[in-house]
């Protein structure tokens, strides 16, 4: 098999032949058919999370099990399922127990403390693997169904999280995540409210293009307040930003795994029993919802394309800001 390796954090990712993976007890081996290209890649290449030793990243995860370990029955070989972040669970901490397995103490994430997808074959516990039915996605293929596996999955947790008692919800940062669930959210009857980076007008067209009310810079003000606000751009200068265009008793929702730290604001803009909240990671339980929302409705995925060795290109691209959308690595 063929796989980019971080070999160190803040470095590029070098391209390593390796022998294909045998599937342990549990685990079902896929051949890699799409990976998203997730900001969470950025965060663990760049080492804004901490270091856990070489790794192939990626967690956006589209492939055919080729291969079963001892005591699988679902997914059988042949099948085309999905791979996200919550690469396993402990099943026994507090939060498993309660059904919050997003927090659990001792979690396993693809592609970060177990190898990804940024390969041709990678190795999964199955009872994370998410399941494609083919009737569910016909209209998208490999490319286009890998970013819903963390930008659709992290998008839905983050609106869940932000509530339903309202009609006008701002997006602040409108990449992968933002254009996915803003067509969501459009569907489910809201205003959608989209801040780009200032001057990024190729991201506030696509913004407009899919339904949004209004699209400009983060330095900007929305035309109307706003009743729920979810930051997926881990710019912590946003956070005061977005609670001063809130009103009394709505919430600012912090979707990434890393943001830079929040600058001080006066209480004044909290005050009014608005609220801040973080979503961490996501369970199976949304998988399921997200898949069965999306199944019923049209959506479009925008996706730039990468051979699997240009995935130094595909990350730098994020990093700078040129992609409209996802990019996705095919090998």
């Amino acid at each position: 098999m063929r796989a980019m390796v971080l070999e160190q954090a803040r470095t590029p990712l070098v391209e390593r032949e390796r022998p294909v993976p045998v599937p342990h007890a549990g685990e079902v081996r896929l051949r890699v058919l799409a990976c998203g290209v997730c900001r969470t890649d950025l965060h663990v290449v760049d080492g804004e999370l901490p270091w856990r030793g070489p790794v192939v990243p990626g967690h956006e995860i589209v492939g055919v099990v080729e291969a079963l370990g001892p005591d699988v029955r679902w997914p059988a070989i042949g099948q085309r399922v999905g791979v996200p972040w919550l690469g396993g669970t402990c099943g026994r901490c507090p939060f498993c127990s309660r059904g919050r397995e997003n927090l659990c103490d001792l979690p396993q994430f693809t592609g970060y403390t177990r190898d990804g997808g940024f390969a041709t074959h990678v190795v999964a516990r199955s009872t994370f693997c998410i399941d494609l039915p083919a009737a569910r996605t016909s209209a998208l293929d490999d490319v286009h169904l890998a970013p819903l596996l963390c930008a659709g999955l992290i998008g839905w947790r983050c609106l869940k999280a932000a509530g339903d008692d309202g009609g006008d919800l701002g997006l602040y940062g409108f990449g992968a995540a933002a254009h996915l669930i803003a067509q969501v959210a459009i569907h489910r009857g809201l205003r959608v409210h989209a801040f780009t980076r200032p001057g990024d007008t190729a991201a506030q067209q696509l913004a407009r293009r899919l339904g949004a009310s209004f699209a400009g810079g983060s330095d900007e003000r929305a035309p109307r307040e706003l009743d729920a606000a979810i930051l997926f751009a881990p710019a912590g200068e946003l956070v005061p930003l977005a609670l001063s265009a809130v009103r009394k008793g709505g919430r600012v929702v912090c979707g990434g795994i890393h943001m830079s730290d929040i600058p001080s604001f006066p209480y004044e803009r909290l005050w009014g029993e608005r609220t801040i909240a973080s979503v961490a990671n996501l369970t199976r339980r949304d998988a399921f919802e997200f898949m069965n929302v999306v199944a019923g409705m049209p959506l479009e995925v925008a996706t730039t394309a990468y051979p699997l060795v240009r995935a130094n290109e595909a990350l730098a691209d994020l990093r700078e800001g040129r992609l409209v959308g996802a990019a996705v690595l095919v090998p």
